[in-house]
């Protein structure tokens, strides 16, 4: 028999040992089901895979679980110094780091219902977890030493079903498509813009439009691609101590995927404001008709880079002080949402205006050109710049009024794939019509090309 203080002691010191080892009991079923950081764009303009949802939503449940366990954790130990110590031989009261025990009969299987922090508590309420209780007062234990206990009728059955075997094969496709599309886009826009800066025949207010619409996509597709890497690496470590899940849940240790998170929706934003930039551009030339040297390049500036910081830093400012959470990929309160979504939606509306009225324009310009065989340096100018304004408004117009939250099934999977589709590829449509397409760029680089051919046949002459 022990005494009340080592007792008392005992059950301490296995509460103190959660930052030695945490039962792995519930943080490993949470841990599995968390699937890995792939997809990870966000609400605000980037297209989020239902797997990504999940992901967001099991990270959720994980950091409620936690925060409900340490309230189960004190109220047990609370109610463990509370109650009066019986007299005799008794197995000593503890917290396990599962479950909290009472004093145990020596012979005696004692129960007590399964935790009430585990996720899946309404399937199992009924369920007990087992010790058994000694004749001489110890927990009984298993043969590698550690005390013996059953938890099977509080554990979650886990069914691999058909369409969870389909949904997995979709994702796995989709990350194919979201990887090779972003990899194929930013080799593309490097190159191109590195066409654009090095030909100085080339430098004007509309290919340096196009060379910041290329460096937004660079942007863009790098942040993407950065959030996602810091997710992964901050969600995917694993759970094997109690500090490992209180330091994961920490704000220091969101503070990386954070600040990634706020420079993917800034370059996001920026990205949606260079294609209304090159939209006011195409209208001003089209129907105002304004010579491009009256168009002042340092207003499309301001538009492009400048514009996104107007609704960032309210948005930051809103979930730092409201929703200050994870890495703030969490949508719980929309009204922050649409400090993002709302400037991304205006620029969308414009666009899709910009290019009916456009299209207008160039169906009479088509007509007249059919009449008297004059060819439009305007209309050959605008080609380009047309082709990427309903790429980019239509499909904006049409998915932004609905989340992830919001869409389920097939209109899911058709909404994710035809995002993800035209967010990873459209900087490469963007390379191919804006620079590899471009009769003047073309005709630059042949031109260089035969002068290179020239010197060299020089040096190898000579």
């Amino acid at each position: 028999m022990l005494a009340r203080g080592g007792r008392l002691r005992r059950h301490v010191a296995a509460t103190d040992d959660a930052h030695a080892a945490l039962n792995p009991a519930v943080w490993r079923p949470l841990e599995i089901s968390a699937p890995k950081a792939q997809f990870r764009e966000s609400q605000s303009g980037e297209q989020r895979a239902p797997e990504n949802a999940s992901l967001f939503s099991s990270l959720k449940i994980l950091e409620q679980t936690y925060r409900k366990w340490l309230q189960y954790k004190d109220d047990c130990l609370r109610r463990l110094e509370q109650e009066p110590y019986p007299s005799g031989i008794m197995c000593n009261r503890t917290f396990d780091l599962y479950a909290c025990w009472p004093d145990g009969q020596p012979g005696a299987l004692v129960n007590v219902s399964c935790p009430s922090y585990l996720p899946w508590i309404n399937k199992v309420y009924q369920g007990v977890v087992r010790r058994r209780c000694g004749l001489d007062g110890q927990w009984a234990q298993e043969e590698n030493g550690q005390i013996w206990r059953d938890i099977s009728q509080c554990e979650e059955e886990e069914e691999i079903t058909t369409q969870e075997l389909w949904f997995k094969q979709v994702l796995l496709s989709f990350r194919m498509l979201y990887t090779v599309g972003y990899t194929l886009s930013l080799i593309s826009l490097i190159s191109a813009l590195a066409i654009l800066l090095s030909i100085r025949q080339l430098r004007c207010t509309r290919n340096y439009i196009h060379a910041n619409l290329f460096l937004s996509f660079i942007l863009r597709a790098t942040a993407v691609l950065a959030k996602d890497a810091l997710l992964e690496r901050h969600w995917s470590r694993e759970i094997s101590k109690h500090n490992d899940l209180k330091d994961m849940l920490s704000h220091r240790a969101a503070i990386g995927c954070r600040v990634a998170q706020v420079l993917m929706h800034y370059c996001v934003l920026a990205n949606h404001y260079w294609f209304f930039g090159e939209a006011v551009y195409l209208h001003s030339v089209l129907i105002t008709s304004v010579l491009l040297e009256n168009n002042k390049y340092l207003h499309y500036l301001c538009l492009g880079w400048g514009t996104p910081l107007v609704f960032v830093i309210p948005w930051i400012l809103a979930k730092l002080l409201k929703e200050n959470k994870e890495c703030w990929a969490l949508n719980e309160n929309m009204m922050y949402w649409w400090i993002i979504r709302l400037p991304i939606l205006f620029a969308s509306l414009i666009n899709l205006l910009i290019f009916m009225k456009i299209l207008r324009v160039i169906f009479s310009k088509l007509r007249a050109n059919n009449q008297n065989g004059y060819p439009d340096y305007k209309l050959r100018l605008a080609k380009a710049t047309l082709t990427l304004i309903p790429l980019f408004g239509v499909h904006e117009v049409i998915f932004i009024f609905v989340t992830d939250e919001q869409t389920t099934g097939m209109l899911r999977y058709v909404r994710v794939f035809i995002t993800l589709f035209l967010n990873s590829f459209q900087g490469f449509l963007v390379a191919v019509l804006y620079c590899y397409s471009n009769k003047e760029v073309k005709t630059e680089l042949q031109r260089r090309l035969r002068g290179w051919r020239r010197g060299v046949a020089k040096c190898y002459g000579q």
